[in-house]
């Protein structure tokens, strides 16, 4: 599998353009592409009169060692990152899981509920504890309070409740920039 980067096509594009530019960026015939998945979309809109979309795909192609020998990285092509999970470990042989002590995680943000998900694949049955209000009330009670309508909730506002900070972030757990593990892609999985 190859990773082709920043191919960019106008906004009005067809699919038909898109692959027409894998094939123009790979120098191949149509018959020697395989697959194509999108990996990454994004939009380029620093020129009002030319607004782009910019792709990352990952492609299949006959013959793909032979072509990334021919091509090099010109043209921003190179071997697909193997981004798939890998668990990151299981209970010791022998382990009492049956036994009445169970794993605490305290707090229900991402980093709780992934590792609450974690423990339970490894066999083990965590109790997950969170000190705030599920998701509705938090935000009900955060927006209040920064709104000025509510008082201040010691026990549900924007650090304590469902969903931890995250709930109240700017989208880092879904650009997934620093996750060389391929976490993220475990958890939106």
């Amino acid at each position: 599998m190859l990773r082709l980067a920043e191919l960019k096509l106008p906004l009005d594009h067809t699919d038909v353009d898109l692959t027409q530019a894998v094939l123009r960026r790979l120098r191949i015939p149509p018959e020697q592409l395989l697959e194509q998945r999108l990996v990454k979309r994004s939009i380029d809109a620093r020129r009002r009169d030319r607004i782009q979309l910019i792709y990352s795909l990952d492609v299949r192609v006959k013959g793909e060692a032979n072509l990334l020998r021919r091509i090099g990285n010109k043209g921003r092509v190179r071997l697909a990152p193997d981004t798939r999970y890998r668990s990151v470990g299981h209970a010791p042989d022998g382990f009492p899981l049956d036994a009445g002590d169970r794993p605490v995680v305290v707090g229900a943000g991402p980093c709780g509920y992934f590792a609450a998900l974690l423990l339970a694949q490894m066999g083990f049955r965590p109790l997950l504890l969170e000190r705030g209000q599920a998701v509705k009330q938090r935000t009900a009670d955060t927006f209040g309070f920064w709104r000025g309508t509510s008082p201040f909730n010691p026990e549900s506002n924007a650090q304590f409740g469902e969903g931890g900070a995250g709930t109240f972030s700017d989208g880092k757990l879904y650009s997934q920039v620093s996750d060389p593990e391929h976490y993220g892609r475990k958890v939106l999985e």
